[in-house]
Formats: C-alpha cells, structure tokens, sequence
C-alpha cells in the first residue's frame, strides 16, 4: 500500500483522511502542538492509531508542501472568519438580535 492511498485528494487545498471527513490538518494541528499519536487518536476516535502514523509520515516526507498546504489553509480560514465579522449571515443577523431583544427585556424587567 502507498502513503497517499490513505488520503483523499479533493483539491490542492483539501486532503482528507480516505472514508472520513476529516481532513489531514485536524492531525497535524494536535502533532505540532506536541499530542503523541495515543493522544491524537483519544481526540479523534473515528481515525485508528495507523491512520494517525500515516498522516503524520506523509507530513515528515512532504513537509514543505504540507507546511504551505496548513498555511493556506489557515490564511483562507482567518479570511472566512473576517468576512463573517463584516457580513454576518441571515442567521447570525436574526440570532444577535434576539439576545439583543433579550437583554433589553431582562433589564426592562429589573
């Protein structure tokens, strides 16, 4: 078997665990943040402790790649995150409003 056919490949920017929607960087994030591979596969119990060592020996084999890979990734995360702050959804929207509506209610009542 090859390292890579424990992954899937979806685009440049989403490599996934094969069978699971969990991508190679919820593994990578505890693994640079110092979590042992028993550690790892506690927090993630969908993966088994093989998928956990593939994952972290595809990253030591291709760790420039993968390093620019996180980093996109967490670039386009923080964008995400910032467009929301600026544009709320409809969703966000209405909910803010309700525990603005609550609020108000609660110290109407005091």
């Amino acid at each position: 078997m090859l390292l890579e056919d424990y992954f899937d490949f979806l685009s440049p920017d989403d490599i996934r665990l094969k069978g699971h929607r969990i991508g190679i960087d919820n593994i990578l994030e505890y693994y640079l943040e110092g979590y042992t591979t028993e550690e790892i596969v506690t927090n993630l119990p969908s993966l088994s402790l093989e998928q956990i060592h593939a994952t972290i020996t595809y990253y030591l084999h291709n760790r420039t790649q993968i390093d620019a890979y996180l980093s996109r990734l967490a670039k386009w995360r923080e964008q995400r995150y910032q467009e929301s702050l600026t544009h709320p959804s409809p969703l966000a929207q209405r909910l803010k409003t309700l525990k603005t509506h609550r609020k108000n209610q609660q110290v109407s009542a005091l």
